[in-house]
């Protein structure tokens, strides 16, 4: 069993080598091209964001930030004693059914931030301690995070970025962030086509997710944890179990064990419940009835189940309980 425990004093964010000689810089003017007629996001709208017109996402040429706070209710491998320091930003390509957070993803509430107070922003997150920087719904803000993480490595910011996306992330953004990003936590939400168009109104979702997911795993590989149980580099997969959808689940578990690695991060998460956007009283979940309830502990359990059948070990809050997950020697 390979150990992913790293040692501390091996540890430097990755994007600190980029920054010391000017690749970092020069990624940000990459991406900011990007904007003249936008394709970060699967849907490449063409909105012609530096002019200040809002893409399908909604966003314009600035980023919306609904808010930064040191998060207690993130993983352990994240949240540590101190909290991860999360930027939640506005907008968004999914139209998820179910969306908890509608009032910023689909309203696009928050106030727009020039880069230079989004660096401020960063360098808050880490004289508050925080123990990463966590960066909720980025896709649309790449442009904005890259220039603002250049400034803010230039004035002594250091903490590791975690990159916090529903998955639905085009390669070629992901490639602005190579060497960049030091934890992807994607999630992995539907397998079929059919589901996706109707849940999140994405009928190519599985295929870009399943693309996403490859390219991150590529540039980061397995989860590495230091030996304070936090993070370090690697890949966090989350999957969130939705009522009646155990085969689709067990589908993306398999797919994660078998194309990326059994030694897969994930997070089987229980916390669905039927929401929707705002706006619409009864919730736009409740149009469809097969998925208006939480999902069962039968249900959760089958998950976990086709997890370890298909060779996944390492699930968020079960890890730290296994004696042979963590090399005590490092």
């Amino acid at each position: 069993m390979p150990a992913y425990v790293e040692p501390l004093a091996a540890f430097e964010p990755a994007y600190l080598a980029l920054h010391r000689d000017g690749r970092l810089a020069a990624r940000a003017e990459q991406a900011r091209g990007a904007l003249e007629a936008c394709r970060l996001c699967p849907r490449a709208c063409g909105a012609r964001r530096l002019d200040g017109e809002a893409g399908i996402c909604g966003a314009g040429r600035r980023a919306v930030v609904s808010s930064a706070f040191a998060h207690l209710g993130e993983e352990d491998c994240l949240r540590g004693r101190r909290g991860s320091g999360t930027i939640f930003f506005s907008g968004c390509s999914l139209r998820c059914a179910f969306c908890k957070n509608a009032d910023i993803s689909w309203q696009v509430t928050g106030s727009g931030v020039d880069v230079a107070d989004l660096a401020a922003v960063m360098l808050s997150l880490q004289e508050r301690g925080c123990h990463n920087l966590n960066l909720v719904t980025p896709t649309h803000g790449v442009p904005q995070v890259l220039e603002a993480l250049a400034i803010a490595a230039g004035v002594g910011f250091r903490l590791p970025v975690v990159y916090n996306s529903g998955g639905y992330d085009t390669v070629e953004t992901l490639h602005l962030l190579d060497g960049v990003v030091d934890v992807y936590m994607p999630d992995f939400k539907f397998w079929q086509p059919e589901t996706a168009a109707r849940y999140a109104g994405a009928h190519d979702y599985p295929e870009v997710a399943r693309r996403a997911l490859v390219e991150m795993h590529r540039q980061v590989g397995p989860l590495r944890l230091g030996r304070d149980g936090l993070a370090r580099r690697g890949i966090l997969v989350r999957h969130l179990v939705m009522p009646g959808l155990a085969a689709e689940s067990g589908a993306i578990l398999a797919w994660l064990a078998r194309t990326l690695s059994p030694d897969t991060y994930v997070n089987v998460m229980a916390q669905y419940r039927p929401a929707g956007r705002v706006g619409e009283p009864d919730g736009r979940a409740r149009r469809f009835e097969e998925i208006d309830r939480a999902p069962r502990a039968v249900e959760i359990e089958a998950v976990y189940e086709a997890g370890r059948r298909a060779g996944l070990w390492r699930f968020d809050h079960r890890m730290a309980r296994r004696p042979w997950a963590v090399d005590k020697s490092l």
